[in-house]
């Protein structure tokens, strides 16, 4: 599957055994195993179909990414690995679904692996994060001072609880209090202007 994904340019470089333990950090670096959880900017499946699969398999999961063609090979990803019981792929901006009443704090955990800077992630993420909920997301091997400011996070709800090192490194951000209405800005706005 995770083959096909890269054929399609999916998924980066880089051999699939890396994604796989690039994907399988995500619940290592997590406290305790979501019920349930988004995966922001699903891509190819990395990581929710490899978390929704091999880690987190009494979780239930919503594969969110914008792209038509990438939802319809997770789609065929998820019928594949006969996880449609509890696996649910949307085709939709982080914007717009983090607008929508059934979406919104409704999440243990979201995912974020390559889905954009800090502060757009953290915007689109938060609104989807119930009251507890954390965030999980990708950081670069050299990470910079300054990447999640405090304050600029409590704007949305989030406070940065650190760094995960091993195996790779993770940025784990946990929702305080309710994202305000306010948030997520207009399509496109976050990543225009972002918060920081």
């Amino acid at each position: 599957m995770l083959e096909r994904a890269r054929a399609l340019g999916f998924l980066g470089p880089g051999d699939i055994a890396g994604h796989v333990e690039h994907a399988r950090a995500f619940a290592s670096a997590a406290d305790g195993v979501p019920g349930r959880v988004l995966d922001l900017g699903s891509g190819g499946g990395v990581p929710g179909l490899v978390l929704a699969s091999e880690a987190w398999t009494s979780s239930a999961w919503l594969l969110l990414d914008a792209s038509e063609r990438r939802c319809a090979f997770l789609v065929e990803a998820v019928a594949e690995l006969g996880l449609g019981a509890r696996v649910e792929v949307r085709r939709d901006r982080a914007e717009l679904a983090g607008r929508n009443p059934g979406l919104r704090a409704q999440f243990d955990a979201v995912v974020a692996r390559g889905f954009a800077p800090p502060a757009v992630t953290a915007e689109c993420a938060a609104p989807f994060l119930a009251v507890g909920g954390q965030a999980l997301v990708s950081e670069p091997p050299a990470v910079e001072p300054g990447r999640w400011p405090a304050a600029e996070l409590a704007e949305v709800g989030l406070a940065d609880e650190g760094l995960v090192e091993d195996p790779v490194h993770l940025r784990r951000l946990r929702q305080v209090g309710l994202c305000p209405d306010r948030f997520p800005r207009r399509d496109g706005v976050p990543a225009k202007r972002p918060l920081w």
